[in-house]
């Protein structure tokens, strides 16, 4: 037996050789002893970092006693992890709303929304984008709106276009151009024949949905138009606008004349009808609701908010808030008035509020804000708010485009309180940082460039929570499961701060404080788990000890640094701690990384040999060495022992920003500022896949510990997570295999049946050319080929037409194949009309490679046929072959001697000149034909006479 023991794979190992005991009878049987193997290491050599190879010549096993393992590590957690060649990426959050126009389906099952350039079809429950409207690269869609079947949206923009939308093709089935300025609010009558748009040229315009053409035109207001809406009782022809005068108008549809004329100090946001069709509340930015009698329009009740509001809604009998209403009345002992309507208005504060008409008194108000408030003052708060219908909740829109869905939960002491059932983020902005949380890595915490950090439920990917505490944007966090079993999350912000946080609770424990600069790197420790490390742009690194720290404190409490140093002389960027917690390592923008030994941060080694700054550092679960991502397009892997340059690995086109181990220490997975992900092997430095599925930097980019499942987000506000789908493409490569071949019986048996049109069937699913163009080469040389090869091409799809033409085009190269080509071609086209050829894809660059080779063979074909009238005719002047005399003809030596010079010297016009080898071979053969010349000439004068009886 031979043995190898090495302490990593990029280290030679050293070999020893035992002779094995020699076999023995035992009970008259032969028997080979066991070979005992004892190892002595020293305390700090973990078994993690042997690779204990057994080369036996008779295949014998090596079997380790579970004592060679220690308690932590089982032994089935030792064994090799099957190495990863491919990934499938699953976008995970996209961005799908940037702010502004909006509009929920009546069934509330989805949101349109309007992102850019596009208008977004997205799940309200999986917030999985269904179906995206392209507008034009100039477009921004500033309204939008939904038929009462939601099988019509409409929209409006910049482009001062209306277009109509049909959902289940996504294809514009009718545009018109509208107002002199771009269109600031839509509203779809209950019938779905006509579309009131408000714009900001001050008109107020009904469309005909059907015709496309204006039906009426009202004018009046002094300002921008911002808000519409319809009666929501047919019988009554009544249309609301909302302008930035402070005006609503109330319009009649039947006279075309303005009824009303109803005041508000400020711009009017929102207003909304009574479940009786009588009674019209209005919101504005003058923190007043008004509620007016359309009887007479006068106004009942003015409501004093004291805030900005931008959404007032009426509570109908359908609702589930209508349940807590009841809740309130019994608590205040009060009967209500069958004139009384209570509504729900939210607004600047970010929070919702519950109101009595009558009484004019709040009847409940959240005690605090889900919201972020601490922005620029008009931008902030709730920007819009809708009742769901079928009981699901309330939907709140924030200035931070994210899309809260509330439900009332009625309490035993007859109140009310509002939990959040659901929370969508229209969009990230820049995702920075992201870590796997929890046991089963279910949750993803993501910091992007705002002061809180947002929590995703991967299975439902709606925001589970949010971290708020920091005034400034989050930068880094790291997570790691505490001696007591709970989750922790540590970031660190542009505060200057670092936050440790109980996910459990939901709550931050603990805050340190002392960093002169953003803190940029934070990281756990990997064993003890009771201190964290910081890197700041103040160029310091330090240590933070929680040891003994309460995870259920009520308070925050300050946090003190163990350790103090500065560390470089660029900003920190990233921060690794060892998985023995005995080393730490930093990486800077002075382009070296530094090794620190723990708890003093003692300096161990340097790291040089970058040409640029250093993004991301992290240590090797099983190796004496350290993993280096730089901005010079390179990774680097470095010995800690004397810091020299073990590995390096190229391919990035642009700055390195992440890089991490995979797969015990035997593979790479990177990322980088030119949008790209990709996994290298780290024995060869081979490159083994490369993902491009950012549209910008990749910043961002999370391991999972258990799963090794990939989370990757960037500048596109994007957030992909990634499947190692090795064994996958194994089994579906296997199926395809197994396919093929049965595929393949079935081929030769409908070829021995001569079932040709089954085979060509089959051909094309198995993407055979060359066995297509044998079968089409069979079809064209039997009797009746057109009807044959018209009945095979008749059974073929578009995609089969599509793959049909891409071979034809490939065939008509060569001459060889070309005849059957054209045959084909021809076959096809008789067999498809216009309108079906156009439609397939790809059809015109198709065509024009197959134009100019048909073109050729059209020439050389001619040209075959014009020689050949000039061969019948030597060949028949010299009676070698006998013309053929019809009966209404005359003998071809009937026609005058003019015409048939006329027709050699046609001939040769047109005739190409002779190839060079052709015209050799026939100077060779001129002495030869010259002497038989005056035997020829004479016997073809004698064959020209015509005989007479």
């Amino acid at each position: 037996f031979c043995f190898s023991l090495r302490s990593s794979p990029l280290h030679s190992p050293e070999t020893e050789t035992l002779a094995a005991p020699p076999p023995v009878l035992h009970d008259g049987r032969r028997v080979t002893p066991r070979l005992h193997l004892r190892l002595r290491l020293p305390s700090s050599f973990s078994p993690r970092q042997i690779c204990l190879i057994l080369h036996s010549p008779t295949s014998h096993r090596l079997q380790l006693s579970p004592s060679f393992f220690p308690k932590s590590v089982p032994p089935q957690t030792t064994m090799a992890t099957p190495f990863k060649n491919n990934y499938r990426c699953v976008p995970f959050l996209q961005q799908f709303y940037e702010g502004g126009a909006f509009v929920v389906s009546s069934d509330a099952s989805f949101i349109a929304c309007a992102c850019g350039d596009s208008i977004k079809i997205v799940d309200s429950d999986t917030a999985a984008i269904r179906s995206t409207v392209e507008g034009g690269e100039s477009e921004v869609f500033t309204a939008l709106a939904l038929s009462p079947n939601d099988k019509l949206l409409f929209s409006a923009g910049h482009s001062r276009q209306i277009r109509v939308w049909d959902l289940s093709t996504l294809k514009c089935v009718r545009s018109w151009k509208g107002h002199d300025g771009p269109v600031m609010g839509m509203a779809c009558h209950l019938s779905g024949g006509l579309l009131a748009t408000a714009g900001a040229d001050r008109k107020v315009l009904v469309w005909d949905v059907d015709g496309g053409f204006c039906t009426h035109y009202f004018t009046g207001h002094k300002g921008v138009v911002s808000s519409i809406l319809f009666h929501p009782d047919p019988n009554k022809q009544l249309l609301f606008s909302g302008s930035e005068d402070g005006s609503v108008r109330v319009w009649d549809l039947m006279s075309k004349k303005c009824v009303a004329t109803l005041g508000h100090e400020s711009t009017v946001t929102s207003f909304d009808i009574s479940e009786d069709g009588w009674t019209l509340l209005t919101a504005g930015r003058d923190k007043v609701v008004h509620v007016w009698n359309l009887h007479n329009y006068t106004c009942k009740k003015t409501v004093l908010t004291y805030e900005v509001l931008e959404a007032v809604l009426v509570i109908h009998s359908s609702s589930d808030f209508a349940s807590c209403v009841g809740s309130f009345s019994k608590k205040r002992e009060e009967t209500t008035a069958s004139s009384e309507i209570y509504f729900i208005t939210v607004g600047e504060r970010g929070v919702v509020r519950l109101w009595s008409s009558e009484s004019a008194v709040c009847l409940f108000e959240q005690k605090s804000s889900d919201v972020s408030t601490k922005m620029d003052e008009g931008n902030r708060g709730f920007t819009a708010a809708v009742l769901l219908p079928s009981n699901r909740g309330l939907l709140c829109v924030t200035a931070d485009q994210q899309f809260i869905f509330y439900s009332p939960l009625e309490t035993l002491k007859d109140d009310m309180s509002l939990i959040i059932s659901k929370r969508l983020i229209g969009y990230n902005e820049e995702i920075v940082d992201m870590k796997f949380l929890g046991d089963d890595e279910q949750f993803l915490a993501v910091a992007t460039n705002v002061e809180h950090i947002r929590v995703y439920d991967i299975a439902s990917m709606s925001c589970s929570y949010i971290l708020a505490g920091h005034t400034d944007i989050v930068l880094c966090l790291d997570s790691c499961v505490s001696s007591s079993g709970s989750t922790l999350v540590v970031t660190g912000s542009k505060d200057n701060n670092v936050r440790l946080w109980d996910v459990e609770s939901k709550t931050c424990i603990g805050v340190g404080i002392g960093h002169m600069g953003a803190v940029g790197a934070v990281a756990f420790s990997k064993k003890r788990r009771d201190f964290f490390v910081s890197g700041s742009s103040d160029r310091t690194l330090k240590v933070w000890s929680f040891d003994g720290l309460a995870e259920d404190a009520n308070k925050p409490v300050n946090l003190k640094a163990k350790a103090i140093v500065a560390a470089h002389d660029k900003d920190i960027n990233s921060i690794a701690v060892a998985p023995n917690d005995s080393l730490v390592c930093s990486g800077s923008q002075d382009r070296t990384a530094c090794v620190w030994r723990l708890p003093d941060l003692v300096s161990v080694v340097v790291l040089r040999g970058h040409k640029r700054g250093i993004w991301s550092v992290e240590f090797s679960p099983v190796d004496q060495c350290v993993v280096t991502a730089s901005g010079d397009k390179t990774i680097k892997i470095w010995a800690i022992s004397d810091g020299s340059c073990l590995k390096t690995f190229e391919g990035h086109m642009s700055s390195v920003l992440r890089a991490s181990f995979l797969t015990r220490g035997t593979q790479l997975v990177s990322c980088g500022a030119d949008g790209s992900v990709m996994l290298f092997t780290v024995k060869t430095e081979e490159r083994i896949a490369v993902y491009d599925q950012h549209e910008d930097k990749v910043w961002a980019l999370a391991v999972g510990k258990k799963t090794e499942m990939l989370a990757t987000g960037g500048s596109d506000g994007a957030v992909n997570l990634w499947y190692d789908s090795t064994a996958l493409d194994k089994e579906e490569a296997l199926r395809k295999e197994e396919e093929g071949v049965l595929k393949g019986q079935e081929l030769e048996n409908a070829v021995s049946d001569a079932d040709y049109t089954k085979a060509i069937q089959i051909a094309f699913e198995l993407r055979r050319p060359h066995r297509l163009y044998v079968l089409f080469s069979e079809l064209c040389s039997k009797n009746d080929s057109e009807n044959h090869v018209g009945k095979s091409l008749g059974a073929l799809g578009k995609e089969e037409f599509r793959l049909l033409f891409e071979y034809l085009r490939e065939w008509n190269t060569k001459p060889k194949l070309c005849h059957v080509a054209q045959f084909v071609l021809f076959k096809a086209f008789s067999i498809l009309p216009p309108t079906e050829i156009s439609e397939i894809k790809g059809i015109g660059e198709l065509l024009e490679g197959l134009i100019p080779y048909s073109q050729r063979h059209f020439s050389r074909i001619d040209r075959l046929v014009r020689s050949s009238f000039l061969l019948d005719y030597t060949l028949t002047g010299m009676s070698v072959i006998q013309p053929e005399n019809d009966a209404n003809d005359k003998s071809p030596f009937d026609i005058d001697m003019k015409t048939k010079t006329t027709d050699i010297k046609l001939l040769n016009e047109h005739s190409e000149p002779e190839d060079k080898a052709l015209s050799k071979k026939r100077k060779s053969r001129s002495k030869t034909s010259s002497k038989k010349k005056a035997k020829g000439v004479a016997y073809t004068e004698v064959a020209a006479v015509p005989l007479v009886s």
